[in-house]
């Protein structure tokens, strides 16, 4: 599997991330993660595949209980509901799904949160596993109605959140085609 060294960081910490960059024009990977919905106290899986036909929004994050994390997160749900109609926000991390459950409950949060915990495989394949950390790189991907990765951004500096108007002007770019 290919690493990538000094592309991402956190303070003074270099990380190595694990799995190759996907760019514009690329197959979006297919995944099957789980999610957990305390509305009925079951364990669900979700693929890529399910949102076929729809453009989708990965937000990709170290981890839920992380302040920059949280506000990043936060605020995709605000954008969801005020300018991404029409469009499936997956949040994604390597927290266990009870936790992400439990989270977006206490936050009032309702698009969908993935977990990764189960396998390295998303990580692998969206080039986001951080070795040292076994957790997600900071990243987002916009995918298209017809799975094509049609905007990426992955954030080498952790502490820091996603340029959200080029991601936003990626969704409207990706919904008009």
């Amino acid at each position: 599997m290919h690493e990538r060294t000094d592309e991402a960081f956190e303070l003074g910490e270099r990380l190595t991330v694990v799995g190759s960059k996907l760019v514009a024009g690329d197959p979006a990977p297919d995944f099957l993660l789980e999610y957990f919905d305390s509305s009925d106290s079951s364990m669900h899986q979700m693929r890529l595949a399910n949102s076929a036909g729809t453009v989708r929004l990965l937000n990709v994050i170290n981890s839920l209980d992380t302040p920059v994390c949280h506000v990043e997160t936060r605020r995709w749900e605000q954008l969801s509901k005020e300018s991404l109609p029409d469009v499936h926000v997956y949040t994604i991390s390597m927290d266990l799904p009870f936790a992400q459950a439990r989270w977006q409950s206490a936050e009032g949060v309702t698009h969908h949160a993935l977990s990764a915990h189960r396998s390295e495989r998303f990580g692998q394949d969206y080039g986001v596993l951080i070795k040292e950390w076994r957790l997600l790189q900071r990243a987002v991907f916009v995918i298209d109605r017809q799975g094509r990765i049609v905007y990426t951004e992955y954030v080498a500096d952790q502490m820091r959140e996603p340029d959200y108007e080029a991601v936003l002007e990626a969704v409207r770019q990706a919904q008009a085609a």
